[in-house]
């Protein structure tokens, strides 16, 4: 069992310190959350064409990202698959809108709804592989801000396109903030465990 512990241990220490390496990739991720949610706050009369062209950009964007912080994971011998998984079915939600632009908007809501509810559940469990002190409870949070906005979608499929681009607007603005608090909380750790380095070092 101590050895089990130990072990997990590692696990998190690792997890936690590819995440602080990758710390500017977490903030861009939270920086162009807050980005598209602000245009959809700031410009709720769009055309749900013009939504799904946005939303799509972002899932692109965003999954692109998730997978290059799970190669970096990967590169270094660590657990990368929930990373990976969450860059792929954001990738893979982003091209079903790109490809299928007349959907009906009931069908659109479906996509946002179960890429959220993927999404969170996906988030929360890696948060639980991070360190506390690596900003744990803002990626905990990040995922709970998701289940609550996919299981809101499933409660109310057909709300308009207006009022669900100020839905995605809220969502993506609050989800950014934690992202961006998470990104300096690693940047932090990253720092902190820079200038702890050449201490250690002068003592061996």
């Amino acid at each position: 069992m101590a050895a089990s512990t130990a072990k997990s241990k590692e696990r998190c220490d690792a997890l936690s310190e590819v995440l602080a390496d990758n710390w500017w990739a977490v903030g861009l991720r939270g920086i162009m959350s807050i980005l598209f949610g602000l245009i959809c706050l700031l410009a709720p009369g769009f055309a749900a064409g013009v939504l799904l062209i946005l939303f799509a950009a972002y899932l692109l964007v965003d999954g692109v990202l998730a997978i290059l912080a799970g190669i970096k994971a990967a590169r270094n011998g660590e657990r990368w698959g929930l990373l990976i998984l969450e860059g792929v079915v954001d990738i893979a939600a982003g091209v079903v809108a790109v490809i299928l632009p007349a959907i009906a908007l009931v069908a659109l809501i479906w996509i946002i709804a179960i890429w959220a509810l993927v999404s969170g559940a996906l988030m929360l469990t890696a948060a639980f592989t991070l360190n506390t002190d690596h900003g744990r409870w803002w990626l905990a949070l990040g995922g709970v801000a998701s289940l609550i906005f996919g299981i809101l979608l499933v409660l109310q499929p057909l709300i308009g396109a207006i009022v669900l681009t100020m839905w995605i607007g809220a969502y993506a603005t609050v989800f950014g903030i934690l992202l961006l608090a998470l990104a300096f909380q690693l940047r932090s750790r990253k720092a902190e465990r820079g200038r702890s380095a050449p201490a250690g070092a002068k003592k061996a």
